[in-house]
Parts: C-alpha cells; structure tokens; sequence
C-alpha cells in the first residue's frame, strides 16, 4: 500500500499589502508595532529551543512526545514555526490505518463542511525533501506527506501534513521516498490507540481525534 493516496495538492496563498498615508517613519513605527504583536501571539520562542526539540502533542486520545532530527533542519524549523503559531492546536487525525500510520496536520480538517477536501489542505507552501538514508519508517518515525511522484518529482513535502508510523513492516516500503524528520521517543501505545479507532469513508475515523496542543518540552 503506498502513501501516494495521502497526496496532499499545495495551495497557494496571496498576501495583499496595503499602503498607508504619512511619512516613511510614520509606516515604520506601524510595521515594528505590527511584528511586536505577532512576536506576544507566538506559543514560545523558536529561537529558546535546542538543535533537536522535543514537543509533547496532546490528543484527545491521549499524549506522546516526538524529537525532531537536526539533520532535517528545513523541515525542523517549518514544524517548530508552525507550532510556535499554534497551527496544529484543533487540527484532526484525518486519515488513519491501522497496521501503517496515522496523519494529521491539515488545517482544513477543523471544518466538516469540508470533509470531501480533507488531506488536500496546508500552509500554501511545500518544503524541499531531505530524504537521508539513516532515517528509516521505524515504528513512531514521523515523516512528512506530499504529492506523488507524477506531479512531485522532486518529492517536495507539504508544508504541515506529516504522519507516524504505526507498523514498520508495511511502512518500509516508503523508505528513501518520502522525508523522515523526527521520531516517538515516548507514547507509543498512544499511536497504537489512534491507529485502532473505528474508520469510515476515506479512512477518516467515525469519531473526531485530535491535536489539541503541540508544544515544546523545555528543559
């Protein structure tokens, strides 16, 4: 079974500025006020954290702890970025299969109106592959989803979607495919917990899992 039909399609996002009236000084007080305010709203401070963070994700099925590779520095920082902006909190466990893996990470999941274009959604970008040999799907590996091969040939990840690896023998096969950047260093029974709740249609479980917070374990 390959993760192909986990494809995520990448949005993209358009940012419209607007000028405003007075002097250059006037705009540059009112741009610093604007990054103050961004800077109060952020979860924690990226720039706190070691080379290899820890978070501790909440679920409403329980909680475990993932470790982010430093070798994956693009990917690393794009999770801690998005974290740090509380993009994960009340995000689903939308397509789950027990006996691979459990994904999540689409913000379009945090509306059942848009049920049909779950696992479509992200942040309007995608992340260069970091595919390195040393990274193996073990059991807990977290990896990043993306599109196939057709329409990816570069095999760029989607900008939030990852999934965990729940059973590594028919996970292998994704090896040197797709980018692992982190791994479950405790909480394996909580992945085995999502990976056995009952699923329907499109492998979406019959009862909402979610991510209620995703946040830095801080020594």
């Amino acid at each position: 079974m390959k993760l192909k039909h986990f494809a995520i399609a990448t949005l993209a996002v358009f940012s419209v500025w607007s000028c405003k009236n007075g002097s250059k000084s006037e705009q540059n007080t009112e741009q610093a006020k604007d990054t103050v305010k961004m800077e109060k709203q952020l979860a924690f401070n990226p720039a706190e954290l070691p080379e290899e963070p820890i978070f501790e994700v909440v679920t409403s099925e329980g909680t475990f702890k993932i470790k982010l590779y430093k070798e994956t520095k693009l990917h690393r920082d794009n999770f801690v970025k998005l974290a740090s902006e509380n993009f994960y909190d009340g995000i689903l466990f939308h397509r789950i299969i027990k006996g691979f893996m459990i994904q999540a990470g689409d913000p379009l999941s945090k509306d059942t109106t848009q049920m049909d274009s779950w696992g479509t959604g992200g942040p309007g970008y995608t992340i260069p592959a970091e595919i390195l040999p040393q990274f193996k799907h073990k059991k807990g590996a977290l990896a990043a989803a993306r599109r196939g091969d057709a329409a990816n040939p570069q095999r760029e990840s989607s900008g939030s979607q990852f999934y965990i690896v729940q059973d590594p023998a028919t996970c292998a096969q994704l090896d040197g495919d797709y980018t692992v950047f982190g791994e479950t260093i405790s909480g394996l029974d909580i992945i085995d917990k999502i990976a056995s709740v009952p699923t329907g249609r499109r492998d979406i479980p019959v009862n909402p899992v979610v991510i209620i917070s995703i946040k830095p374990v801080l020594k």
